[in-house]
């Protein structure tokens, strides 16, 4: 193996991960409203696009099978890179909302498959525990500047394009070219910089892996209270999932439909930095508590903090403040709620694959998270068109009510999560 110092690659690695999903799961919604897409559109067809993260378990014998993981990384990255420039290509096309939505579609295949390979790739790049844990935060903190350059920069830069031109498609453009042109080359930096590990090489055994595969499965199915954990993951976020789907078309839409009526420029300021430097703070708080007290004592207050914040989206959608002080301070506090409450979530989805199978049962979990965020988010849209602002932002706070329900339902240890 190469002997490459992990800071050579472990954070490039990591913002790689954030930038197509930013680009496919957050520049997409902003992007369509922008260009004029309705609500329900915009809702349904974006949150199609998660549907790779939910079926990503299942394909995930494929990358062992065929080709190395470091091959695999770069080379969705290279998919990755391509799809950023033809989106930039066809945003001026007649059918450009169809176009750009099959080009995202193969990008959010390619991210997925780009989270497999390189979350192997890691373990194969960093092969003891020590090293793999004195990295976590890094790579957590580096997805996360992803986030904020994505969804707060780049959205800062089509807004004041669209601004200085009026042209919203060339504006975004001329984002997704820059995307492009910066995730090719980090994709070419990699594929002369990742280190290459001996035991990074392909599956031998193709029967055996499906074996295992197909074992894999069941055993998480056969945990005890499966149903229980399933109804969890499900409906952990049923509110959120609504009201993220409608936060951007409600922050951008002009004040007499009933939105804030903010720029492009100001939305990617207060939502995509400041309300994403929230939820980074949220998640570390997060943690923090979960550590101090276990989740078993944590999750249900991380529950309330989670979700009881979501009626400031219900005071925005009444109120419809102008100053934008008071919007990022409402933004702020509900994103450092989602932060805080997400952190116990994921704990829970740690507890649920701790066993034999531990990486593959995690990844199943994440597939029903997944699967959670889209079911919900396609119908947001409509729903939202149907209701208003105000009264869909109430729906959403009602829908939170499961959550609570399912969190009576689960069964945790005493002291799992404690420091």
């Amino acid at each position: 193996m190469q002997q490459r110092s992990a800071w050579s690659w472990v954070p490039s690695v990591s913002f790689g991960q954030g930038v197509p999903y930013v680009a496919v799961m957050m520049l997409s919604t902003v992007m369509y409203k922008n260009l004029g897409i309705s609500n329900a559109d915009l809702a349904f067809y974006t949150a199609w696009l998660y549907l790779p993260w939910v079926v990503k378990p299942l394909w995930s014998p494929i990358v062992e099978m065929f080709g190395t993981k470091r091959r695999w990384t770069v080379w969705m990255q290279l998919v990755g890179g391509a799809g950023l420039a033809a989106i930039a290509l066809t945003l001026h096309a007649p059918d450009f909302f169809r176009w750009t939505l099959v080009i995202f579609w193969l990008m959010a295949f390619s991210s997925a498959t780009h989270d497999i390979a390189s979350d192997g790739f890691y373990m194969l790049g960093l092969p003891t525990q020590r090293q793999q844990a004195a990295f976590v935060g890094v790579r957590s903190a580096f997805y996360k500047l992803a986030m904020i350059g994505g969804q707060g920069g780049l959205v800062y830069i089509a807004g004041e394009l669209i601004k200085s031109t009026g042209d919203p498609a060339h504006a975004w453009s001329v984002v997704f070219a820059l995307m492009a042109v910066a995730f090719l080359a980090l994709c070419g930096y990699h594929q002369l910089i990742l280190p290459r590990p001996d035991a990074d090489r392909r599956h031998s055994s193709g029967g055996a892996l499906w074996q295992d595969f197909v074992h894999t499965f069941r055993s998480f199915f056969q945990k005890p209270g499966i149903l229980a954990t399933l109804g969890f993951l499900l409906l952990y976020r049923l509110g959120e999932a609504q009201l993220l789907k409608m936060a951007a078309p409600f922050l951008l839409d002009p004040r007499d439909k009933g939105g804030l009526g903010l720029t492009t420029s100001e939305f990617g300021l207060v939502y995509g930095t400041i309300g994403v430097c929230a939820l980074v703070a949220g998640g570390l708080a997060g943690g923090v508590v979960v550590s101090r007290f276990g989740l078993k004592r944590a999750l249900l207050p991380m529950v309330f903090i989670m979700h009881v914040p979501d009626l400031v989206f219900v005071y925005l959608a009444s109120a419809l403040p102008s100053k934008l002080v008071l919007i990022s301070a409402c933004l702020a506090v509900e994103q450092f709620g989602y932060g805080f409450g997400f952190a116990a979530f994921m704990l829970y989805m740690v507890l649920v694959a701790d066993g034999e199978h531990k990486t593959a049962h995690y990844a199943i979990c994440t597939g029903f998270m997944a699967l959670g965020m889209m079911l919900p988010g396609m119908v947001s849209g409509w729903i939202q068109q149907q209701l208003g602002y105000q009264t869909f932002f109430l729906w959403a706070c009602i829908s939170t009510l499961p959550a609570f329900a399912m969190t009576a339902l689960v069964r945790i240890p005493e002291k799992f999560g404690r420091a």
